[in-house]
């Protein structure tokens, strides 16, 4: 105390008050040091901007024809769009000294015609999305559409993999075989640890999930590993390299998310895809945040992130920002020069490649095909639409018209049907659709041929295995929800939904099949698209061995024969127009050529919208039949074949019951 006091003597009083506090001051953070928190001075911060199910939507949409560059207007998306609110918020962050990611959760192919450049060896989605500075994407299930041996030439094309280094392609679960390109040319990697100028350093890995998984139409010889036993690897190894945040870019929907962050833990923040569900809000779950924008870019996201690196934590900024979770990408942002120049010349070898699928008919996506006074939704769910009614109607007229024969029948899968057509509401657009707005809706998948787009297939069954079809069709939407509903034309028919599955094998889990949903089924006889009047139907009654000619695609015909293995009673055989059945491997051979070209599903729409009535617009005009569904697919509501069944058995057990006693009374006479 002496040497405090000669030392106050010696010097002004301010400065020894100052000295005290100072020393207190370090003595308290000597013996308090581990309970103080890190100031908010010393968090590491972090703005992470993502998108999901982009869905090949380069331009913008909903509908395309709205589009108008100097008006305001509907549309939403567009990789134009996007580079300009990236670019804008990159700047603001380097003002301050913080980072940005920008990520994407998969399906970035698959849906709208710049998907079909693919397979002519074009890579437009994700060669964008390098230019506007991706930092890692994931794959999807639609990333599959084309088969994995496009999807690595797709990879190829779009640089890889010395494009890593600007735009990483992450999947953790997903395993290719070693001599497979995928594998042979390191087109994917398991995870990546990015270290930002701040000193932030972030581990981000990649999975699919199950029902994506399910979803997928040509994934062999890919196969994937177990999402929850990946996701502690990568975590443990990412942690492991210093990862101060984990993120997770998943394609899987928010159900399989939640589960994932509850099961895995050390995940800051899950980036979802698949579900396509715009969550305004983040769902938190573990300490794990769970973010997903939607699709078809209609909007973006964006996670202000802050790291204290002392403790780990990781807190959410957005609020005390005033910064939404999800930035409707309208007509407010203007288009970027940069990447609407690229997307131009995608646009004109599109154009190209139109020209020549339509046989000149069409020269640009662009171009309008129809008029419409109208919406042809492909909603709710489960049922009849309109547009499933406009799109079989298409398959089996325009298809008649190229074969030269009758077509009875046509089936179109609601998973096949992305959309319902919504026509321009603009004073330059009004009514108007376009081969964009058309072509988004029925354009997925890959044909026999190697071109984007399904094949029209013609074959031939007969009138009871088309009432096996219907069985199918109320079994599958039953049991797999409404991608698997099938919409038709040629026919109607009546049945109940209840009936398709006769009951659930306990702990097996197993759905056994009634085969006696439909109950009563008519064919179309008259001419042109399908009428309302009665006396245009004829029943279609079981055990019918006449031929009638079906028309499906090149997806749902692959897999008819499979039902018949698994379940023999609903056994259906694809036949020629002789009869003669096809076997599996040789089903190519019934695909609809046209000058030695495959019939596609979108030209087959396309073309069909073209042969509408011309109105006052001097184009075709939908007819307005289209504008409401027509009673082609009526459930109705029996008693369900179960409750009969349970009926029976008790009346059974009861007759049963009463022959015992009966039995049991005469042997007490007899013994009197």
């Amino acid at each position: 105390m002496n040497v405090i006091y000669n030392l106050g003597k010696r010097i002004p009083r301010f400065l020894f008050i100052l000295l005290l506090f100072l020393a207190a001051a370090a003595f308290l953070s000597g013996v308090f040091g581990d309970s103080v928190e890190a100031a908010p001075d010393d968090e590491l911060l972090l703005t992470v901007l993502h998108t999901n199910d982009e869905h090949s939507a380069v331009i913008p949409h909903s509908p395309t024809v709205d589009y108008h560059p100097e008006r305001e207007n509907p549309t939403v998306g567009g990789f134009a769009r996007l580079a300009s609110a990236v670019r804008m918020i990159r700047g603001e962050k380097e003002a301050a000294g913080e980072p940005v990611l920008l990520l994407s959760a998969g399906d970035y192919i698959g849906g709208s015609p710049y998907s079909w450049l693919i397979p002519e060896g074009v890579a437009p989605e994700l060669t964008i999305m390098q230019a506007i500075g991706y930092d890692a994407v994931t794959i999807g299930n639609h990333e599959y559409d084309y088969g994995p041996d496009n999807l690595a030439c797709y990879y190829r094309e779009a640089g890889y993999p010395f494009a890593h280094e600007k735009t990483t392609v992450i999947a953790s679960n997903t395993v290719a075989p070693a001599d497979h390109p995928l594998a042979r040319d390191d087109l994917y990697r398991e995870s990546r640890l990015v270290e930002l100028d701040n000193g932030l350093k972030v581990g981000i890995f990649g999975l699919i999930g199950k029902q994506a998984i399910s979803y997928t139409t040509a994934n062999d010889p890919v196969t994937f590993t177990d999402q929850h036993e990946t996701a502690r690897k990568m975590v443990e190894d990412l942690r492991s390299r210093g990862a101060m945040i984990v993120i997770a870019l998943t394609h899987a929907r928010v159900k399989e998310d939640v589960e994932l962050a509850r099961e895995v833990d050390g995940i800051d923040l899950i980036v979802g895809g698949h579900c396509h569900t715009a969550l305004h809000e983040p769902i938190l779950e573990n300490d794990t945040v769970i973010v997903q924008a939607g699709s078809l870019l209609e909007y973006f996201g964006r996670v202000e992130l802050a790291c204290d690196p002392a403790s780990g934590e990781v807190r959410l900024r957005n609020e005390e920002n005033e910064i939404p979770y999800l930035h409707r990408l309208d007509y407010s942002y203007p288009l970027d020069p940069k990447i609407s120049g690229l997307i131009d010349g995608y646009t004109a070898e599109l154009n190209m490649l139109i020209a020549e699928k339509t046989d000149g008919q069409f020269s640009s996506v662009l171009d309008t095909v129809a008029f419409a006074g109208f919406e042809m939704p492909n909603q709710p769910p489960l049922q009849e639409t309109s547009f499933g009614n406009f799109v079989t109607d298409a398959m089996r007229l325009v298809t008649a018209e190229k074969i030269g024969r009758r077509v009875d029948f046509a089936i179109q899968a609601n998973g096949a049907i992305r959309g319902g057509v919504v026509p321009g509401s603009m004073p330059h657009s009004l009514g108007q659709i376009s081969v964009y707005d058309l072509g988004e809706l029925v354009g997925l998948g890959i044909g026999p041929d190697g071109s984007a787009g399904y094949s029209v297939v013609a074959a031939y069954l007969t009138g009871e295995e088309i009432r096996r079809a219907l069985e199918v069709a109320a079994l599958l939407s039953e049991m797999m929800g409404d991608t698997y509903f099938l919409q038709f034309s040629g026919l109607r028919y009546h049945y109940n939904p209840q009936n398709a599955v006769l009951l659930t094998v306990p702990f097996l889990d197993l759905p056994i099949p009634s085969t006696r949903a439909v109950i009563k089924a008519e064919r179309y006889v008259g001419e042109g698209r399908q009428g309302l009047e009665n006396d245009q139907y004829m029943s279609l009654k079981r055990g019918d061995e006449e031929l009638y000619c079906l028309v499906t695609d090149s997806y749902i015909v692959s897999f008819l024969p499979m039902v018949g293995e698994m379940l023999p009673q609903l056994d259906i055989v694809l036949k020629d127009e002789h009869g003669n059945p096809v076997p599996e491997e040789e089903l190519d051979r019934l695909t609809v050529k046209i000058n030695g070209n495959d019939l596609k599903v979108w030209a087959a729409v396309l073309e069909y919208a073209a042969m509408q009535p011309v109105g006052d617009t001097w184009l075709p005009e939908i007819d307005p039949y289209y504008a409401s569904t027509a009673g082609r697919i009526n459930p109705q509501w029996t008693v369900p074949l179960i409750i009969w069944l349970i009926l029976i058995l008790v009346i059974l057990i009861a007759g049963i019951v009463l022959l015992v006693r009966h039995i049991r009374k005469r042997r007490r006479k007899k013994r009197a």
